[in-house]
């Protein structure tokens, strides 16, 4: 059985952290995850850029509505996702147009963070391969 584990987070309380400690949180987080992934538990992260740079989508009446950002009514809940690879959001919104569930609730398109980056910022040491 998988399991997607959204993580939501307080940007009050991260903007609230004492220099450098988002970055050793992070650094953990990344060792842990290398771990979970080395024993089968974990088969695939990613982080998501921050909620201003997403676009929602909806199709009514065979016409498109973008809005930024991911606000999704309430009656609206998470029912899946797919990773897809495109050029640009402009691209990415064409393809997740081409998707039915525009039409009975929303598609959220948001990049995702490069974690090699991340990596590399916060000094967390690149994964063993598997």
């Amino acid at each position: 059985m998988k399991f997607l584990v959204m993580i939501y987070n307080d940007a009050a309380l991260l903007d609230a952290l004492p220099a450098g400690e988002f970055d050793t949180t992070m650094r953990g987080c990344l060792e842990h995850a290398d771990e979970l992934r080395q024993s089968g538990h974990l088969l695939d992260s990613q982080q998501l850029e921050a909620p201003a740079t997403a676009k929602t989508l909806r199709v009514r009446g065979g016409r498109a509505s973008i809005v930024d950002g991911p606000f999704a009514e309430t009656k609206e809940i998470l029912g899946g996702f797919n990773l897809i690879e495109a050029e640009n959001m402009d691209e990415a919104l064409r393809i997740a147009a081409e998707f039915p569930w525009a039409a009975t609730g929303c598609i959220e398109v948001r990049p995702v963070r490069d974690m090699d980056a991340v990596r590399r910022r916060v000094g967390a040491a690149a994964p063993a391969a598997a």
